[in-house]
Order: C-alpha cells, then sequence, then structure tokens
C-alpha cells in the first residue's frame, strides 16, 4: 500500500512521533492507522524506560481548587528542564492530574507507599469475609490477593483509572507524556484537601 503525506500527517498529529518514526509505523503496518499507532506507543514506551533513570529536577508545583471551593489540590510534578515545565503538554498534565486527584481521592502514590500496617489490615478483612462466606480454605489466599490488587488500583494514584479515559491508568498517562516530551517526567508528591475532612 502506498504511504501518502497526508497519512503521515494525521499519525504525526495523532501520535507527536517524528515524521520518519510514522512514515516507518505506517509502511510496518500496511497503512493501518491504528496499528501504526501502537506501534509508535510501543517504541515510546521503550525510550521511556531507558528515560526513567535519569534524573527530574525540575518541573511545577501546582494548586488546584475544585468548583464550590470544598477539594483543593496541590501537587508537584517533575521533569529533566524548565524548557519542558514550560511547554503546554506538561502543564496540561499537571494539571489534569490535579483534576483527577481531586475526583478520584487517592491515598497513596504508589504501592510501595501504602504502610504495611494498612496492608495486613485489608488482608484480615479480607480474608474474615471470605470465610464468612464459606469460601473454601484453599482458595483463600487467591482470592485476597485479587482483592489486595483492586484495593491498590482504588487507593494507589499511579494504578487508577485516569478519570478522562478509563482505559488507561494514571501510569500510562505518565508513559505517553514521557515519549511525547522525550524526558523522564514523575510524578514526586501530592496532597488533598477536602472540607470537614478528618485532620488525623
Amino acid at each position: 500500500m502506498e504511504i501518502t503525506t497526508q497519512m503521515i500527517k494525521e499519525l504525526r498529529e495523532a501520535t507527536s512521533a517524528g515524521v520518519l518514526d510514522c512514515k516507518k509505523a505506517l509502511q510496518e503496518s500496511n497503512g493501518n492507522f491504528e496499528e501504526a499507532a501502537e506501534y509508535l506507543r510501543e517504541k515510546g514506551l521503550a525510550a521511556v524506560a531507558k528515560r526513567s533513570d535519569r534524573e527530574a529536577s525540575e518541573g511545577l508545583v501546582h494548586a488546584y481548587i475544585h468548583p464550590g471551593n470544598r477539594v483543593g489540590v496541590l501537587l508537584e510534578v517533575n521533569c529533566e528542564t524548565d524548557f519542558v515545565a514550560r511547554t503546554d503538554t506538561f502543564q496540561d498534565l499537571t494539571h489534569n492530574l490535579a483534576l483527577h486527584i481531586a475526583f478520584a481521592a487517592p491515598k497513596h502514590l504508589t504501592r510501595e507507599d501504602v504502610p504495611e500496617e494498612e496492608i495486613e489490615s485489608e488482608k484480615r478483612l479480607y480474608r474474615n469475609q471470605a470465610l464468612e462466606e464459606g469460601k473454601p480454605e484453599h482458595i483463600i489466599d487467591r482470592i485476597v490477593e485479587g482483592k489486595l490488587e483492586k484495593y491498590f488500583e482504588q487507593v494507589c494514584l499511579m494504578e487508577q483509572p485516569y478519570v478522562k479515559d478509563e482505559e488507561k491508568t494514571v501510569q500510562e498517562l505518565f508513559n505517553d507524556a514521557i515519549a511525547k516530551l522525550g524526558e523522564n517526567v514523575i510524578m514526586r508528591r501530592f496532597t488533598r484537601y477536602e472540607l470537614g475532612e478528618s485532620l488525623e
């Protein structure tokens, strides 16, 4: 199939990949737009892994107050250069993360940040529920692990389904940004405030 300039342009606009990369992706996929985009995404994610070791000490601290003034979010997102921090792509990412945090109310950044006592408490709860439901002893550990995975998806920001596109996680949103920006981008920390919440 002939790869036209228009096809390359459309793929470039959709993926922000280079012209030659778009042409190669379309050739590899015999002109199939979706397959070409997936090819570029996979290629971009390979580049993400290479960038993850690079230091990211620039970036933004962003404050967001949700309409109604009942929820506020303060977060820090880092990248490698102040040039990237000033781009619309990076600023949109930071703002969209603040919106996500306001809506989804994550408790932790990653599963590694969840305290061991919280994990053990959840495991006990799931085990007791399974026993009360009369589940066979030999499958209870698997049930507990499955429910614990779901718990991490609910409370850990990077594992949550992204509120604007639940087909991808917040981590995948970051991977896409890294592929697009060409720099390591990391979520450093966040705080979410809700009017009237417990101060404990």
